[in-house]
């Protein structure tokens, strides 16, 4: 795709004199947003930044009128490639933000896209009530982000996906239809067709889809808790209350723009206790995950060796290492109660079972809180303990989420290593093992031809490793762009003429953020690295040791996690505390300086002012030198 569009000019007048926003077509937003945290990197047409609702809807109209592509945004972590696009970005962090209700009776809560989900969560546990799907990035994520991706996290296994708890949506289409979407019945269907109108054809059109393709929609969609790979078109089967909301969840923004949710809440227990348990091996660890499940856990969690030997390496949280039990693979195991003592008795009735095993593991017992955040902090090091830090071998995404039915986890992990063996590649294995939900971060080498064509060979044949399995590509990140292109594999040819079918409903220009999940770009298309990346490497003061003694690569140690976006807690950004701005993030600075080297967007001449602005706001606090989970 080219990155100029030739009535740019036009949109961004039409833009700036209706939005009541902010409208950004410079070279420096549009370089900040041409990324997010995955492998890939396309520059936008513009950005906007909508105050409301209204300018959201508005926004989309004039699109719509020059034919411009839309992607709308919340805080651009995503690992597969799904918020960079060559399209107008929509970004609904800074102001299309409100929780607008709560009512704990009803167990509901209404949001706009842009809340970050630990406020709602935080207003939800003065009444024991939470959002279920917990990412690691809770504290900065926003909800539309999560129905975007059908996000999950730790204590998915109390609630499920993110479509499992979502009640209604309010969405827009890019040709302008507004709806209230959620279950429907068969006498809502009829009051539907009578009232006729936009809404009617597009309810008579998914009816009609569900039909034509019911018995392969029952029969070829995996039956597993993290099935988080292409659309949920079983969600309109009779069985589910054709539920079009929660079939819209995952989408990716290739259909509609969610403008307002209503979401469930569930009981959060008051209380927890943690179990640690060390095992020979990860395989034998994951082995025995089915067993724990069955004694109802909050969260179930699992690292294995690897993990260790790199939280250990770069020294993270070795006090907290020091309290888990010597092994080889480790599971973390939550339980909750309305007591200390109900939560300990049932972590105490898992302990006393496991020990008549032959496998017997290792295991200690966590009662107190600080201490239960202490060992929780191990598992969450995992980014900095497996990013590129700038040593002599990079390790990326790109394959690092698959997930398979939790009774099958061992039996995959161990060919799951020997794939790797195969390809010489290497990773840590951790995850949601509760759920059978794999994280990665692989040697792959995505700068060089060769290594480009050997990762792609590799990408096809883990994934029909995970198929056979009966896995799911993704368990959790989505399919964006990294996986788009292998879901024919997962799903075979008639179900992705569903999924295309079910998009063209939607966004029949095909103008929603075009190129993912379905009619997709190649993976080893839009990389952000590849064999023609030849970034300007001007002579500094400074050597950069740890980065190789080159500034272009300090620029390059940012992987887009966010933590930087956070609006409380720690140091790390004050600045972008204070404006909610994306430029003064240490992520948009570490970003503006790779675009500046690059030499692209922005000219390579330090004297950018785009760059200098950002740069400028800085507060030389470093809380990005200790908070920064890669140390930018």
């Amino acid at each position: 795709m080219p990155d100029t569009f030739q009535a740019s000019d036009a949109l961004e007048q039409e833009l700036r004199a209706t939005l009541r926003g902010e409208v950004r077509f410079d070279n420096g937003s549009r370089a900040l947003y041409a990324t997010d945290a995955s492998n890939y990197r396309m520059v936008p047409i513009g950005v906007c930044i909508p105050l409301d609702r209204a300018d959201v809807i508005a926004a989309i109209s004039i699109a719509n009128k020059y034919g411009a592509p839309i992607l709308t945004r919340g805080a651009g972590t995503s690992l597969a490639g799904q918020c960079c696009n060559w399209a107008v970005v929509l970004d609904l962090s800074k102001y299309v933000n409100r929780l607008i209700d709560l009512d704990h009776t009803t167990k509901l809560a209404r949001v706009e896209p842009g809340l970050v989900l630990d406020d709602l969560r935080d207003e939800a546990e003065k009444h024991h009530l939470t959002f279920g799907p917990d990412p690691a990035t809770h504290k900065w994520c926003t909800l539309g982000g999560m129905i975007g991706n059908n996000s999950c996290g730790v204590h998915s296994i109390m609630s499920g996906r993110t479509s499992d708890n979502i009640h209604e949506l309010e969405i827009v289409t890019y040709d302008g239809v507004q709806l209230r979407v959620g279950p429907t019945t068969d006498a809502l269907y009829e009051q539907i067709q009578s009232e006729g109108g936009p809404r009617a054809e597009i309810y008579r059109k998914l009816r009609a889809l569900r039909d034509k393709y019911a018995e392969v929609i029952r029969t070829g969609f995996p039956k597993l808790p993290r099935r988080v790979s292409g659309f949920n078109l079983d969600e309109l089967l009779p069985e589910n209350s054709f539920n079009v909301a929660r079939a819209l969840v995952g989408t990716e923004g290739t259909c509609v723009t969610v403008l307002e949710a209503t979401i469930k809440l569930i009981h959060s227990p008051p209380s927890r206790v943690l179990a640690a348990l060390s095992f020979s091996d990860i395989y034998v660890a994951a082995d025995h995950v089915p067993l724990i499940m069955s004694f109802g856990p909050v969260g179930l969690e699992g690292f294995d060796e690897h993990f260790m030997d790199d939280v250990r390496r770069k020294k993270l949280h070795l006090e907290d290492v020091a309290l888990l039990p010597e092994g080889g693979g480790w599971l973390l195991v939550e339980f909750g109660g309305e007591t200390q003592d109900e939560a300990k008795a049932k972590a105490e009735r898992l302990l006393s079972h496991l020990q008549t095993l032959d496998t017997a593991p290792n295991t200690r017992i966590f009662l107190d809180p600080k201490t239960q955040r202490r060992i929780w902090r191990v598992r969450e090091s995992g980014l900095p303990a497996t990013a590129s830090t700038g040593d002599d071998q990079e390790n990326h995404e790109g394959w690092e989420d698959a997930a398979v039915p939790p009774a099958k986890l061992g039996a995959y992990l161990r060919d799951f290593r020997d794939l790797l063996g195969k390809y010489d590649y290497h990773s840590a294995l951790y995850g949601h093992f509760g759920h059978g939900c794999v994280h990665t971060r692989l040697t792959f080498d995505l700068r060089s031809a060769e290594g480009i064509a050997k990762w792609r060979e590799f990408l096809f044949e883990a994934a029909a490793l995970t198929v056979k399995y009966g896995g799911s590509l993704s368990g959790e990140h989505g399919d964006g762009q990294s996986r788009a292109e292998l879901l024919p594999i997962m799903y075979g040819p008639e179900l992705m003429n569903a999924f295309r079918e079910f998009k063209s409903i939607w966004d029949p220009q095909n103008k929603m953020n075009p190129g993912k999940v379905v009619t997709p770009y190649r993976l080893d298309e839009h990389l952000r690295y590849g064999p023609n990346y030849t970034p300007w490497k001007p002579l500094t003061v400074f050597q950069y040791p740890e980065d190789r003694g080159s500034f272009v690569q300090a620029t390059e140690r940012c992987v887009g996690a966010g933590l930087c976006r956070r609006s409380d807690g720690g140091t790390m950004c004050p600045s972008y505390m204070a404006t909610h701005e994306e430029r003064y993030t240490t992520r948009g600075r570490a970003r503006l300086l790779y675009e500046l080297m690059r030499g692209e967007v922005l000219k390579p001449d330090w004297k950018d002012e785009a760059v200098k602005e950002s740069l400028n706001l800085c507060l030389a606090c470093k809380g990005c030198k200790s908070e920064c989970p890669v140390n930018v």
